[in-house]
């Protein structure tokens, strides 16, 4: 599990080798979001425990920008979606969105020279796969970024590592929760976690 949270993060953050070659599609756009997260990650001026907040607030709002959060959180609650209305759709969305921060933004920060080779495109409909490989240290590691076309934009909201899916994890990780503890089980357990992230850092 460690090495997948590990693998995934340097996937959203890092830059890539080379690219396929597309028109606006799923792997152009992907491009000036990695790029926009590689200049955060090298801001000297953002190094620091002292520039925590305002890095990190960056770091979010670039990979806002390619991923659809309320996507990812709705195939992570599976039917459990369905039941639920809209402010506890959007209330669960920011929390997962929160746990997804806290979780992974130190891991963006631990940048050591990764690179990220683009080798492949798949679109079907609007569904679309981006293959790459993770280059670390000699070691190829196959990581596809699974894509949805919503309002003309192309959004991640799952990563496939090594046939390991990042929604698949918290699916399985959160139904046992809701078995026993319903929704709102879930939802007081995600605040409880986002809730001891905030005492760590003070």
């Amino acid at each position: 599990m460690k090495k997948i949270l590990y693998v995934f993060i340097l996937l959203v953050a890092f830059p890539y080798a080379s690219a396929a070659a597309a028109d606006s599609g799923p792997t152009d756009t992907l491009k000036p979001i990695l790029n926009e997260l590689m200049a955060v990650l090298s801001d000297q001026n953002l190094k620091g425990d002292e520039h925590l907040v305002q890095r990190r607030s960056k770091i979010m709002s670039s990979i806002s920008k390619g991923f659809n959060f309320r996507e990812m959180s709705m195939r992570v609650l599976g039917k459990t979606w369905r039941s639920i209305d809209e402010k506890q759709k959007d209330y669960f969305t920011e929390l997962m969105t929160k746990l997804l921060e806290n979780v992974y933004i130190g891991k963006l920060e631990g940048y050591s020279g990764q690179t990220v080779e683009f080798v492949a495109e798949t679109i079907k409909e609007d569904r679309a796969q981006v293959t790459t490989f993770l280059l670390n240290q000699g070691v190829q590691i196959p990581v596809h970024y699974i894509m949805k076309k919503a309002d003309g934009n192309w959004m991640v909201y799952d990563i496939n590592i090594e046939g390991v899916s990042l929604v698949r994890n918290y699916q399985e990780q959160f139904k046992s929760i809701l078995r026993k503890e319903a929704f709102e089980g879930l939802v007081k357990e995600l605040e409880d976690k986002n809730r001891s992230f905030l005492k760590e850092k003070s």
